[in-house]
């Protein structure tokens, strides 16, 4: 809708996981170098985890495109399964034939390592990768280890890469998973953007569909970070909206006004409020501390 009022030829807020539009933080490289260094280790997993919205799956596409040519990627995006539909499931990405009917564990974890030996043998990498793996159940996560077992004398012949919200840390703390959780060779927790990261990621987008940052005024860009918390994905949300509605009044600039009414918009008046009062009360924080330092520097020169 705005996106020739702007001079845009895509739109840059989009909340697809666009590994074009991906901005690289110093956290999302750090993250991302992680990822892969752990792939080229030779354990079994590796794990990246952050609040949602935070940009991990990004990064996990940003890490499929920098694979070698010699890898085959199975990819479990609902893992809200049994063990035994986890190893169809794999079966059915590495792309083997059974007949469900007689399906059981043995027979596909049979064939899943099969296929791990013949992979290896033909010099292709395999490599599972599991979104919101949070929601994997125990026995499930032990299935996964399991397959892990095939390996050589430098490597395991299966990497698996878990990718979930900061619960699955949790997750891997149970006493029946602490073998699973001493094979991960790597680990990162994303964190949110912080201020300056948050304008340079807005600009970074912007750029990619063709516009630039003069698009928000100053005091917009800093009221994006005050209201989403330097999420990712709701920062997309809240701009798009608060484009949509720039153009509607046919503005030029996305004020803070606007994007405030965005806000309201996406996350109702309550929840702005509250982190409009947040902010405040930090602060008056602050100022109450620098009171408190100043009375004592101007006390002990009378003393």
């Amino acid at each position: 809708m705005y996106l020739n009022y702007f001079g845009l030829n895509d739109n840059p807020f989009s909340i697809a996981p666009n590994p074009d539009y991906l901005y690289m933080s110093p956290r999302h490289k750090e993250a991302l170098a992680h990822l892969t260094f752990g792939l080229r280790e030779s354990g079994g997993f590796v794990m990246l985890t952050g609040e949602v919205g935070t940009g991990k799956t990004t990064v996990s596409r940003k890490l499929l495109q920098q694979l070698p040519e010699n890898t085959q990627v199975a990819m479990i995006l609902n893992p809200t399964l049994s063990a035994l539909e986890l190893l169809a499931t794999v079966c059915d990405e590495l792309g083997l034939s059974y007949q469900s009917e007689k399906g059981s564990l043995k027979s596909f974890t049979d064939l899943i390592l099969s296929k791990l030996a013949a992979n290896h043998q033909a010099g292709i990498n395999t490599v599972l990768m599991v979104d919101e793996a949070q929601h994997l159940l125990p026995e499930v996560l032990e299935q996964l280890r399991l397959l892990t077992n095939l390996e050589t004398n430098r490597e395991k012949l299966l990497k698996v890469v878990l990718i979930g919200q900061p619960e699955l840390q949790q997750l891997l703390k149970r006493n029946e998973l602490r073998q699973l959780a001493q094979r991960i060779t790597a680990r990162y927790h994303l964190l949110p953007l912080t201020s300056p990261e948050v304008r340079a990621y807005i600009g970074h987008r912007l750029s990619v569909a063709g516009g630039d940052i003069s698009i928000f005024s100053q005091s917009t860009l800093k009221a994006v970070h005050q209201i989403t918390g330097g999420i990712p994905r709701v920062i997309n949300l809240l701009c798009d909206r608060a484009l949509t509605l720039a153009f509607t009044k046919q503005q030029a600039v996305v004020k803070k006004a606007v994007f405030f009414a965005a806000a309201e918009q996406i996350l109702g008046d309550d929840v702005v409020s509250q982190r409009l009062q947040g902010r405040r009360r930090w602060y008056l924080g602050i100022a109450f501390v620098v009171a408190i330092v100043c009375g004592f520097g101007l006390g002990s020169l009378y003393v």
